[in-house]
C-alpha cells in the first residue's frame, strides 16, 4: 500500500490582473450574491491560460489550473517548467502562504519550506531566535531545538553573526541560515525553490548533498523548483512538468527531463522569439538540424549538419559576421563549442545562410541544446540559449556493432589500442 505524503486534487489558483486580491467590490458582490443563490463562483468560468506570450482577452488568469499529482513518503520530486509555468505558485499553495482558489492538497506530515530568500524569519529578531522560532512553528519543543541547535549553526557557517538581528544578513547569510534550519528541523516535507540560486557554488553542492540525505538516508520527502537540469537529475527521482500553469507530464526524473527538454526538434523558426540579446542589426530566422539528408535524424557516426538562416535585411558582409554555436547535454553541460573565428578567412559578399556540418556526429545518443551568438563588426548582434533542442539516435560510432552507454560518454573519438 502506497504511504502518501502529498495529494494533489484539482488544485487551481485564480488571479486578476493588475490587481491585489481577488477583484473589485463589484464583484465581491457578485461573487456573494452567486453563492445566495446556491451558483458557483462567476468568476471561475472566465480566465485565461498563464501564457505570458500572449496578450489574452480576459482581466483574469489561472497561474495554475487543475493540477492533480501524488507524491509518496521518501521521493525526491523536481518540479520543472520555464518562468511563468506555475512552479513557484504551487510551492506557495502547499506552504500555506496562499490559498487555491479550487481544488485541495491532502498532506501527511509537517512542512517546512524555502521559497525566498528569509522566508519566515522575522527580520528584528537574531539569527538564534529565528531557530527557535521557526522550530516553534513547526510544532517542536524547545528541548529538540536545543538538540538541532549546534548542527544547524556549524551547517550555515554563520556562527559569529549568530545573535546579529537577520536584517544585518546578506542574501546569501540569510539563504545560508534558512536553508540549514528548513533542512535540520525535523520537518517530513521539506520545500525548497530556486532560492538557493544565491548561495555560492559551494553552499549549493552542501545544499543539495543535505537534501539528498534527507530524502534517501532520513526518508523525507522533498519538493524541489530548479532550472538547473543537472541538479534535478542528481537529487530527483520523480518529476513534474508544468506548463502554462497545467500539469503537462508526471513520471520519473530521466522522462520528466527529456520531456520537457524535447519540445523545439530538429527545425525552429526563431524570428518571433523574445528570449534574446543584442542589437537585431542580424538576427537568426531559423536552424534546421538533420543528418546524413535533410529528411533523416542525427546519429552518431554518421554526418551531420546544422544550417543557420540569418535575417540579414540591412545586407551585412560576411566577413563583418562572427558567431559561436555550443552544444550542450541535457543537464546543461557544454559538450561542443565551435566558432567563426576558429576559420583561416570568412567570404567577403552578402549572405543569408551559414552551415555547420562534420563527416560523422560525434555526439553519443541523447537531447541536446543549441546555444547560438552572433557580433557585427564586434558587437552583439543576436544570442540565443538554447534556441533549440535535437536528438541523436543511437550509431554504430565504432563499427563494432557495440554502443557505448550515453551515461559514460557523451562524445565519441576515434582512438586506438595495442597489446604487446
Amino acid at each position: 500500500m502506497k504511504n502518501i505524503a502529498i495529494l494533489a486534487e484539482n488544485i487551481s489558483k485564480q488571479y486578476r490582473l493588475g490587481e491585489v486580491g481577488t477583484g473589485t467590490l463589484s464583484h465581491d458582490l457578485n461573487r456573494m450574491i452567486s453563492k445566495l443563490r446556491g451558483k458557483g463562483d462567476p468568476y471561475l468560468k472566465i480566465g485565461d491560460t498563464n501564457d505570458r506570450t500572449t496578450s489574452g482577452n480576459s482581466q483574469y488568469v489561472w497561474s495554475l489550473k487543475d493540477i492533480n499529482f501524488e507524491i509518496e513518503q521518501g521521493d525526491a520530486v523536481g518540479i520543472i517548467g520555464r518562468n511563468g509555468a506555475g512552479k513557484s505558485t504551487l510551492l506557495k499553495l502547499l506552504s500555506k502562504v496562499t490559498k487555491p482558489t479550487t481544488g485541495s492538497f491532502k498532506v501527511n506530515g509537517r512542512i517546512a519550506s524555502l521559497l525566498e530568500v528569509g522566508t519566515g524569519f522575522n527580520p528584528e529578531m537574531t539569527g538564534r531566535e529565528n531557530i527557535y522560532l521557526n522550530g516553534a512553528i513547526l510544532g517542536m519543543r524547545k528541548a529538540e531545538i536545543d538538540r538541532k541547535f549546534d548542527e544547524i549553526v556549524a551547517f550555515s557557517g554563520v556562527e559569529r553573526y549568530i545573535d546579529t538581528p537577520v536584517k544585518r544578513y546578506s542574501s546569501g547569510m540569510y539563504v545560508r541560515l534558512a536553508f540549514a534550519v528548513a533542512a535540520h528541523l525535523e520537518s517530513e516535507i521539506l520545500i525548497v525553490d530556486e532560492v538557493l540560486a544565491v548561495g555560492d557554488a559551494e553552499f549549493q553542492k552542501k545544499c543539495l548533498g543535505k537534501m539528498g540525505d534527507v530524502s534517501k538516508e532520513e526518508g523525507r520527502t522533498v519538493l524541489f523548483v530548479s532550472h538547473n537540469m543537472s541538479a534535478v537529475q542528481n537529487l530527483c527521482n520523480k518529476g513534474i512538468v508544468l506548463s502554462n500553469g497545467t500539469t503537462e507530464f508526471v513520471g520519473n526524473v530521466e522522462e520528466s527531463i527529456q520531456h520537457y527538454l524535447k519540445r523545439n526538434t530538429d527545425s525552429i523558426n526563431l524570428l518571433e522569439t523574445k528570449e534574446r540579446k543584442g542589437s537585431g542589426v542580424v538576427k537568426f530566422a531559423e536552424i534546421n538540424v538533420f543528418g546524413a539528408t535533410r529528411e533523416t535524424k542525427p546519429q552518431s557516426g554518421q554526418p551531420f549538419t546544422m544550417e543557420f538562416v540569418l535575417a540579414n535585411n540591412q545586407q551585412v558582409n560576411f566577413a563583418d559576421i562572427e558567431f559561436d554555436v555550443r552544444i550542450d547535454d541535457q543537464i546543461g553541460q557544454r559538450i561542443l563549442w565551435m566558432s567563426t573565428t576558429l576559420m583561416k578567412e570568412t567570404p567577403n559578399r552578402v549572405g543569408n545562410v551559414v552551415t555547420f556540418s562534420m563527416d560523422r556526429l560525434v555526439l553519443n545518443e541523447g537531447i541536446y541544446f543549441i546555444t547560438v551568438y552572433m557580433t557585427v563588426n564586434k558587437d552583439l548582434s543576436d544570442w540565443v540559449q538554447n534556441a533549440i533542442t535535437f536528438e541523436v539516435s543511437e550509431g554504430d560510432f565504432y563499427n563494432t556493432g557495440k554502443r557505448v552507454p550515453a551515461l559514460h560518454s557523451k562524445v565519441l573519438v576515434d582512438y586506438q589500442v595495442q597489446y604487446s
